[in-house]
C-alpha cells in the first residue's frame, strides 16, 4: 500500500486541482504525483547543467569554462522574451 500524507492548500487550489485531475481522467493524488515528478530539485538542475556542458565540451568542441558559461547570456530567457513579444504583437493586431 502506498504511503499517504495530507497537504494543506486553500479550498480554491484544491477545487482547481480536482477539476484539472477530473478533466485528465485521473485522481487528485495521481495529478499531484505527476506534477511533483515534473519538478526538478536544485541538485537535479545542477546535474543537468553539468551534463549538458560536458556534452558541449566533448562532442562539440566547446572550450568555455563554467565561469564563462555562467557569465554568458541567458539564452532561454531571451527566447521566452522574444516569444512573449511576438504573442503580444499578434494579440494587438487581432484586437
Amino acid at each position: 500500500m502506498a504511503d499517504n500524507t495530507t497537504i494543506q492548500v486553500s479550498r480554491e487550489a484544491r477545487d482547481h486541482l480536482a477539476q484539472v485531475a477530473k478533466e485528465r481522467g485521473m485522481t487528485l493524488g495521481q495529478l499531484v504525483e505527476q506534477l511533483a515528478s515534473e519538478q526538478l530539485t536544485a541538485a537535479q538542475i545542477a546535474e543537468r547543467v553539468s551534463a549538458t556542458r560536458k556534452v558541449l565540451r566533448e562532442r562539440m568542441g566547446c572550450t568555455l569554462t563554467d565561469e564563462e558559461f555562467d557569465e554568458g547570456p541567458d539564452v532561454l530567457a531571451n527566447i521566452y522574451a522574444v516569444a512573449a513579444e511576438k504573442m503580444h504583437n499578434l494579440r494587438g493586431k487581432a484586437a
